[in-house]
C-alpha cells in the first residue's frame, strides 16, 4: 500500500471519528478513536510508538513519540487546538525525517470541519 492510499485510509477513518465526537475532546481521546478505526479497517498501526534521537556520539532511545505510525512508512500527529501553527508542522516535518518516513498527517480535530484541520506534510518528494 502507497503512502497517498494510506493517507486517503486515514483521511477518512479521521472523518467519521470527528463525525462522532465533534470538536472539543482532549488529543488522547481522538488518538485512541482514530488509532481504534484504523486497526478495525486492517492497517498496522502503532501509537505512541518511540522514536530514537542520534546526536553525534549520544543516542536517546524514546527521543520523541509519534502519535500514530502506520505500517512503518506514514505518520499521524493529533492536535485538538484553536489553531495550528509552524510549530505544529515542523514536529511532523521532524518526524518524519527522524523516521525516514516521506509522509504523514498533522490532524487538528478541534475545528468545524475536519477538511480544514489537517495538513499534509512531506518529507522530500513523493
Amino acid at each position: 500500500m502507497t503512502e497517498n492510499e494510506i493517507s486517503k485510509l486515514v483521511f477518512d477513518c479521521a472523518l467519521k471519528v470527528h463525525q462522532n465526537l465533534g470538536p472539543g475532546l482532549l488529543e488522547s481521546a481522538y488518538e485512541e478513536c482514530l488509532f481504534y478505526e484504523l486497526c478495525k479497517i486492517g492497517l498496522k498501526a502503532e501509537k505512541q510508538k518511540p522514536l530514537p534521537l542520534v546526536y553525534e556520539d549520544v543516542k536517546l532511545d524514546v527521543g520523541y513519540r509519534v502519535d500514530i505510525m502506520i505500517e512503518n512508512k506514514f505518520i499521524v500527529e493529533v492536535k485538538s487546538v484553536d489553531a495550528l501553527n509552524d510549530v505544529h508542522l515542523a514536529q511532523v516535518l521532524t518526524y518524519l525525517k527522524l523516521s525516514n518516513c516521506k509522509l504523514g498527517l498533522l490532524i487538528n480535530f478541534n475545528v468545524t470541519l475536519i477538511k480544514n484541520g489537517i495538513r499534509r506534510i512531506i518529507n522530500g518528494t513523493l
